[in-house]
């Protein structure tokens, strides 16, 4: 089980899942929530360094890492950002944390912004990394996003058939996923236990399931749930500090940041040379990004 130097892994039992919990540090609570088709171990790079600061807790999102994977439900409700963002609160009150500050990389942002939204009193800071919200990343496909983002397509039709070809050969699959996603093409650029953790979950037909039915969630229940926000006129009021990277998604949608203004009332932005995988391509422009931004809502 792979572990995030100088963190201890424990599994805590929740309300209807158990999550895999890593968790280093001490002061102001900072949780950090990893994507597709990562799992804590996505954050080695900066973790450490923010655990000097914060009390850094690093959960693996139900159905990846070391957490239990539910199977995916006909409405596509057990993988939305709504049920994930509350295994999030549940894990904060069982943690015995009001408020935190919260990052979020891909589908970990996601959920993110969903609990910022739904829960607005136990979020300090939200930090967004490489995603622009759903209901706008689908409105901005041209068929060059499609082709680039042809895993959203993918990864959403129904079961079984993309976890009987995931899982025909699975890790070539994740493999080229990977190397695509970075702006070197060299899986190199990733932890040596972090990959070895991925290419793990990825040989797992419950967490194949479950990727999938992130993305079924992403293609419906989700994208739903952000219309039924943007109608509403919800907006997030907690601080938001958002990095995208200059070979990623959210740079072939249009304006990035304009897309996030919409939805947010005190906002700050920038972009940065890497590939998706941000905290691990590029630890420094995240950690410069984030650190004096959480700090400053730290200040007592």
């Amino acid at each position: 089980m792979a572990v995030i130097d100088g963190f201890t892994r424990r599994r805590v039992a929740l309300p209807g899942i158990t999550l895999s919990v890593q968790e280093a540090g001490s002061g102001p609570p900072l949780i950090l929530l990893h994507g597709f088709p990562q799992n804590g171990m996505c954050w080695s790079k900066v973790a450490p360094e923010f655990a000097r600061h914060f009390r850094t807790i690093v959960p693996d999102l139900r159905g990846y890492g070391e957490s239990d994977a539910p199977p995916d439900d006909p409405d596509h409700i057990t993988y939305s950002k709504r049920r994930m963002a509350e295994d999030i609160v549940a894990l904060m009150d069982e943690l015995d944390i009001r408020s935190a500050h919260i990052l979020g990389h891909d589908r970990g942002a996601r959920v993110s912004y969903r609990l910022a939204l739904d829960h607005p009193g136990r979020l300090r800071r939200l930090g967004i990394i490489e995603i622009v919200p759903t209901g706008d990343f689908w409105n901005a496909w041209t068929a060059e996003l499609a082709m680039a983002a042809w895993h959203w397509t993918f990864l959403a039709q129904p079961a079984p058939l993309p976890e009987r070809m995931i899982s025909a050969d699975p890790l070539p699959w994740l493999d080229t996923l990977l190397s695509t996603w970075l702006r070197s093409h060299d899986l190199s650029d990733l932890p040596p236990a972090a990959l070895q953790s991925y290419r793990d979950q990825m040989g797992q037909p419950d967490r194949v399931h479950a990727m999938c039915a992130d993305y079924r969630a992403g293609a419906t229940t989700d994208r739903r749930i952000d219309e039924a926000s943007r109608a509403a006129g919800e907006k997030i009021a907690a601080p938001l500090s958002y990095l995208w990277a200059e070979k990623g998604f959210p740079a072939r949608s249009g304006d990035p940041l304009s897309l996030w203004r919409a939805w947010a009332t005190d906002l700050n932005g920038a972009s940065c040379a890497s590939g998706h995988f941000v905290q691990e391509e590029n630890p420094g422009a995240v950690l410069d990004q984030f650190l004096p931004f959480f700090l400053q809502g730290s200040e007592r």
